[in-house]
C-alpha cells in the first residue's frame, strides 16, 4: 500500500507496470482510482490549454476543428470540450479545483457546464458554489441530475426560457456503429412530438405482430420507423443515393474483400452483395489504375447517364476531404482547393470535396490548403501542424492484367 500511497504524480503512475506488481483486490482497486485520479488532473490541464487557445484566437468557430485534428476528436466532442474549457476556467472554478483534485472526471465536469450554459456569469458561479461540496466522486449522470437542479433552483424563472432554448436546439445525427450497422437520433426535440412520434411507431410495429412474423418488437419498432422516414406510409421506401464500393470480383462471389460505404467504413463482402442486389440498386462501373487503386475514370457502362465532373469527383472523394470527416461527399460543397479568384482551375485535379462547416473552414485566419497532383490534400492550422488526407484506395495495388476493373 506504501506504493499506492505514492501514485500521486501522473507520470510516476504512467511508468508503473502493473503486471510486475503483486497486487491483492483492495491493492488493485486502489491502483484503478489513483489512475483515474491521475487522468482527472490531466483533464484538468487539457481543459486549461484549450482555454488558452480559444482565447488567442478569440472564440473563432475554427477551434473547435482544430481541436479535433490535433486531438484526434470527432468534431462534436472539439466543440464540447472548448466550450466546456471556457466555462471551467472563466464561470465553474471549483468544478475545475476538483478536476486538480482528482475528485471529478472531465466527462463529469464538462456535464455542470452544459446544464449551465444558459446562466449568467453570476448564477453560473453560484451554481459552481454549490455543487462543490455535492458532486465529488459522483458519476456523470449524478452530476448532470445535480447541476440540473441546482441551476432550476439559481434560476427558477429562467427555466422555461432554457426550455425553450434547447427545443430550438433540435437536430438530426447519425451515429455509425460496428460493421454494418448506424444509428439515427433525433435530439433536443419537442418532447410531446417526440412521444407522439414513438407511439405511433410503437402502435405500427404491435399491428404486425402476427402469425409468421419473426422479427422481435424491438426490430419491428425499428423497421417502421425507417419506412417512414423513407417512405412516409410505413412500409415502400423511396430511392436514395447511397455509394457502396465493391469489387467486381467480390460482387460475383468469387472472393470475400470487404466494401466499402461512404461515410460508414468496411463492411463484409456478403452484406456488400445483399445491398447491391437491391431492387433499388444501380450498378456502374469505375476504372482504377491498378497500380494504386485510385479512380481514374466512371465508365460509361451503367444504367444511368453520367452527370460530369462533379459526379467523378464525388465518386472518387467518398467523404469529406478533411481528416476525421466523414459526411459523405453527395452531402458535400464541391470546392476549388485554390480559390478561383486566386487562379484555381475547375478540373478534377483541383476541386476536393468539403462538408459546408469545412468548406467555410478554408476562408478562417491562418488555414491553407493545397491539393497535390496524386489527390493527396494537405491542410495547414494556425499553429503550422500538418494534415494529409487521400481517399484510400479501391483495391490493394495489382499488375494491370491480374484482374478486370472493379465496379
Amino acid at each position: 500500500m506504501a506504493l499506492l500511497e505514492s501514485l500521486t504524480d501522473p507520470e510516476v503512475l504512467a511508468a508503473v507496470n502493473v503486471a510486475a506488481i503483486m497486487l491483492d483486490d483492495n491493492d488493485s482497486v486502489a491502483l484503478a482510482q489513483a489512475a483515474s485520479a491521475g487522468i482527472a488532473r490531466l483533464e484538468a490541464v487539457r481543459f486549461r490549454a484549450l482555454a488558452q487557445l480559444n482565447r488567442h484566437r478569440e472564440g473563432a468557430r475554427s477551434v473547435a476543428q482544430e481541436a479535433a485534428l490535433e486531438l484526434s476528436l470527432v468534431d462534436s466532442h472539439a466543440g464540447a470540450m472548448v466550450a466546456a474549457a471556457d466555462a471551467l476556467t472563466t464561470r465553474l472554478p471549483r468544478t475545475l479545483h476538483l478536476m486538480d483534485e482528482g475528485k471529478l472526471a472531465g466527462f463529469s465536469a464538462m456535464k455542470v457546464a452544459s446544464a449551465t450554459v444558459w446562466l449568467s456569469d453570476e448564477d453560473a458561479r453560484t451554481v459552481d458554489a454549490l455543487l462543490e461540496g455535492r458532486i465529488a466522486d459522483k458519476n456523470p449522470d449524478q452530476v448532470r441530475k445535480a447541476a440540473n437542479h441546482a441551476a432550476n433552483t439559481v434560476d427558477p424563472d429562467g427555466a422555461g426560457r432554457r426550455a425553450e432554448r434547447h427545443r430550438e436546439g433540435r437536430r438530426l445525427t447519425m451515429r455509425h456503429g460496428e460493421t454494418g450497422v448506424a444509428s439515427i437520433e433525433v435530439e433536443d426535440g419537442p418532447v410531446e412530438k417526440v412521444a407522439a412520434a414513438y407511439q405511433r411507431i410503437e402502435r405500427e410495429a404491435r399491428a404486425l405482430r402476427g402469425a409468421g412474423e419473426t422479427r422481435t418488437l424491438d426490430q419491428l419498432r425499428a423497421d417502421v420507423a425507417l419506412d417512414l422516414l423513407l417512405g412516409g406510409k410505413g412500409g415502400a421506401s423511396e430511392r436514395s443515393e447511397v455509394f457502396l464500393y465493391m469489387d467486381l470480383f467480390t460482387y460475383l462471389g468469387l472472393n470475400e474483400d470487404p466494401a466499402e460505404l461512404a461515410g460508414h467504413g468496411t463492411i463484409p463482402a456478403a452484406l456488400a452483395r445483399h445491398i447491391a442486389g437491391g431492387e433499388n440498386s444501380v450498378l456502374r462501373r469505375i476504372v482504377t489504375d491498378p497500380l494504386s487503386g485510385q479512380v481514374l475514370d466512371l465508365g460509361r457502362d451503367r444504367y444511368r447517364p453520367t452527370a460530369g465532373l462533379a459526379e467523378f469527383v464525388r465518386v472518387r472523394d467518398r467523404e469529406c476531404r478533411r481528416p476525421g470527416c466523414h459526411r459523405p461527399a453527395q452531402a458535400c460543397d464541391l470546392d476549388h482547393a485554390v480559390p478561383w479568384q486566386h487562379g484555381g482551375h475547375t478540373t478534377d485535379t483541383e476541386l476536393v470535396d468539403l462538408c459546408r462547416r469545412d468548406h467555410r473552414l478554408k476562408d478562417e485566419p491562418g488555414w491553407t490548403y493545397h491539393l497535390d497532383p496524386d489527390g493527396t490534400l494537405t491542410i495547414t492550422t494556425p499553429t503550422g501542424q500538418r494534415h494529409d488526407s487521400t481517399p484510400p484506395p479501391l483495391h490493394e495495388p495489382r499488375p494491370a492484367s491480374d484482374e478486370p476493373p472493379p465496379f
